[in-house]
């Protein structure tokens, strides 16, 4: 059965379903994401207004059966933080569930009438629109209860309340195995792209769907048994591993120690209070809490079903029970180091306020550290932040301020150090002490964002081998490298930390473009990822100069090029005819 595009039109009240188009049928994930927006979507529209659209999609292995954490689900959009395209993905239930419909992609359109928000409710016999009155206002923790009574063990895919009120950091959940809220599709402000649609919820239950059919058996089992093996076998990402025994926040040590973890609000590189907020020490409180196997607090746990590297973490309370899930090293660093603060717990309790209220906690955590230099609150002050934090939930005026995102918060505040690109935040890496993931921060269609092309693998965990992180020698080049191989990575629906072991594992890199031509069909070999993923950051760029981006939007922030960074006392020094290069191939040919 071939896969299908799945329509539904919110002014009308109606889906249908629509054969793949030959121009889509390559693409999945990321890839086909970007491609429909940079086909349907006119670069100059609003993103809240009528013209911008909601599209999920599944990677290409998503739902095809043991690929190894493959659990992926790409939302796209015109992004209200930044203008310009927009993909962003999370783990948790839907990546699967979608793909095992049959569906190569859902595209959400149009706007119902003012004030009318529904449930959508997604089966192998279609979509039922339903009333979503009795959901608005609940936070997304009490929202996944709801329907999990009434839809159990399908998956939750909403917005809470920032993404109600149409906030640029409103950010979109999907629920993990345990039904928490706790994975987000974050960046960019597409929950509020999903409140535009009127859209609170969408269920999806795969019961009874056709599942994934696979092209080639034995060359998909070939790559999905290397992949594994490569996964299995690398320090970060084996079991036991750094990723699996201490959580993606094993890194800040790492980041402290190399003076690029930024703090307070990017003044300096190291944080004094590192080592109570790590993923070492959010381990020892996990032993402490939850001693003898009694409570709920857990480090190795997996956002989705067939993760194998399980980096995700649940924290306790002091009683053991669930808090939240998950406190990611950007999560950790952005509600912590970057705002002052070295209580997990406060930490903890943001970030669940985060989960709930449906907001990205980089982006969040920024606001908050811009509001700190703006002088709202004092820098360490775990529980004004806390206090500030939830005046986003309630819709107070300062409340949608730091909803709008740390740019926002800046001028209201009259602060001139606002660590953005493209009006969206950094996350936890200093440019000025990690050149190159600078030079991705400044010209990723994304926005400053980590995942679009990370090179902190060499520059810091010496994954590929070892590079200087402080020169600027090849920085340009090496972006653009990981920022196609990012793009497609973010198309197969993997999870990016496979990146670990296929760039120092030639069997893992093999794997993973032999699992794609399996399920495909496609003549995929490891030497088609990186122009595949140029094809992707090719159409991206172009839909970016459509609505308006330059050259000169591709810069870091100013303050970085004169204020010195402790303790390297480093400024930026990447030339801007060096970040020109790096997509100047776009319209060579």
């Amino acid at each position: 059965m071939a896969k299908k595009i799945l329509r539904i039109n919110m002014s009308e009240l109606k889906a249908a379903y629509e054969p793949v188009p030959e121009r889509w049928a390559r693409w999945a994930g990321r890839g086909l994401t970007s491609h429909v927006i940079f086909d349907e979507v006119d670069p100059t529209c609003h993103p809240l207004g009528p013209h911008n659209k909601l599209v999920i999609s599944p990677g290409w292995v998503s739902g095809s059966p043991a690929a190894p954490s493959s659990g992926r689900t790409s939302f796209g959009g015109k992004s209200p933080l930044t203008g310009g395209i927009k993909e962003s993905n999370a783990g948790g239930l839907s990546s699967q569930m979608i793909a095992k419909l049959g569906l190569h992609a859902i595209i959400i359109e149009g706007q119902p009438p003012k004030g009318k928000w529904y449930l959508l409710i997604i089966t192998k016999d279609g979509v039922k629109f339903e009333d979503a009155s009795h959901l608005m206002g609940k936070g997304m923790y009490e929202v996944d209860e709801i329907l999990w009574q009434s839809h159990p063990d399908t998956a939750v895919i909403g917005i809470g309340p920032a993404g109600e009120m149409k906030l640029s950091n409103a950010g979109i959940s999907i629920n993990d195995p345990e039904n928490r809220p706790g994975r987000y599709a974050g960046r960019g402000g597409l929950g509020a792209v999903m409140g535009a649609r009127g859209i609170k919820a969408i269920v999806v239950d795969d019961t009874g769907g056709p599942g994934v059919e696979i092209a080639n058996q034995e060359l998909f089992k070939q790559g999905r048994r290397k992949l594994t093996e490569a996964i299995q076998e690398h320090a970060l990402t084996k079991k036991g591993g750094g990723l699996n025994a201490f959580g993606t926040a094993i890194l800040i040590n790492i980041l402290n120690e190399a003076g690029g973890l930024p703090t307070r609000n990017f003044s300096a590189g190291q944080f004094e209070g590192a080592a109570r907020i790590s993923g070492e020490a959010m381990a020892e409180v996990i032993e402490e809490r939850c001693k003898d196997g009694k409570g709920e607090g857990t480090t190795g746990h997996g956002c989705h079903p067939g993760c194998i590297i399980k980096c995700s973490n649940i924290y306790p309370n002091e009683d053991g029970s669930a808090l939240v899930s998950c406190i990611e090293y950007e999560t950790a660093w952005a509600l912590g180091a970057n705002c002052g603060v070295d209580d997990l717990d406060w930490i903890a309790r943001m970030t669940r306020e985060c989960n709930d209220a449906g907001l990205d906690t980089i982006e969040a955590g920024n606001a908050l550290a811009v509001a700190m230099e703006g002088g709202v609150i004092q820098f360490g002050d775990g529980a004004a932040a806390m206090n500030l934090l939830s005046e986003v939930r309630k819709g107070t005026p300062l409340g949608r301020i730091i909803g709008q995102g740390a740019e926002a918060t800046a001028k209201a505040f009259g602060v001139h150090r606002v660590p953005t690109c493209k009006g969206q935040s950094m996350p936890a890496y200093e440019p000025r002490a990690v050149k190159g993931i600078g030079v991705t921060y400044a010209t990723s269609p994304m926005g400053a964002d980590h995942t679009a092309g990370y090179t902190i693998a060499p520059e810091i965990a010496g994954v590929s081998g070892k590079l200087d992180p402080l020169s600027n020698e090849g920085k340009a080049e090496l972006s653009l490298t990981f920022q196609a191989a990012t793009a497609f990575i973010d198309s197969t629906g993997y999870c990016l930390f496979i990146a670990f072991p296929i760039l120092d594992i030639a069997k893992g890199w093999e794997g993973m473009a032999e699992s794609v031509a399996g399920v495909t069909g496609m003549n995929i070999t490891g030497a088609d990822v990186i122009p595949l993923g140029k094809e992707i950051l090719k159409i991206e760029r172009l839909f970016n100069e459509r609505a308006g981006f330059t050259t000169a939007n591709d810069r870091p922030p100013e303050f970085m090029r004169y204020e010195q960074l402790p303790p390297h006392n480093e400024v930026w020094t990447i030339t801007d005819e060096q970040l020109d290069s790096v997509f100047a191939w776009v319209h060579e040919g």
